[in-house]
């Protein structure tokens, strides 16, 4: 671990965690990318046992907003989740015929070994205040990033939950915090 990283985990505070792929490609650049994330995400939930409190996928990276889960650390859940979806997604790039290889992995990215940046950054979240803040700032990604006009036109995110109590990709976890 590099000198000044520290995580603090076994409090039962939320993670507000954000992991990017490799040099910050847009490895999540298609729908299908980013669908495949949602099924591996929604998977590794199931087995590791964690809330699912906010979450954008991007088309470079990823936040989450989580909560501690039964089985493991944050650290446990976002290493399983990042191995299974570099796999997957390695593997359907071998299978896919060449007219859609530029779809379900970017041609620039043929050559990598990397599918993910190695680290990622988590911050305790204590409050709800700071919860409040982590879902604006994540939902307002897409439009920053200039993806959408709105944060309701980006299908990847918890936005339409908070935003109108409607179900989304995956479901939601309601966490309330003092």
């Amino acid at each position: 671990m590099p000198k000044g990283l520290k995580r603090y985990y076994g409090q039962g505070q939320l993670h507000f965690v954000t992991f990017s792929c490799y040099r910050r490609l847009a490895l999540l650049g298609t729908a299908r990318a980013r669908n495949l994330l949602v099924k591996e995400l929604s998977r590794v939930r199931q087995e590791y046992g964690f809330f699912l409190v906010g979450y954008v996928i991007m088309p470079n990276h990823v936040h989450l907003l989580i909560s501690e889960p039964k089985k493991g650390t944050p650290s446990t859940v976002l290493q399983m989740l990042k191995q299974r979806v570099s796999r997957k997604m390695r593997k359907n790039r071998h299978r896919a015929p060449k007219a859609q290889l530029a779809f379900t992995f970017p041609k620039f990215a043929a050559d990598l070994r990397q599918f993910w940046q190695p680290r990622f950054y988590d911050f305790n979240v204590y409050s709800h205040k700071k919860k409040k803040e982590k879902l604006e700032y994540m939902h307002a990604n897409p439009v920053v990033r200039g993806l959408v006009k709105h944060p309701k036109d980006w299908p990847w995110s918890s936005f339409k939950f908070y935003a109108r109590d409607e179900a989304g990709l995956l479901e939601i976890d309601a966490v309330h915090l003092q």
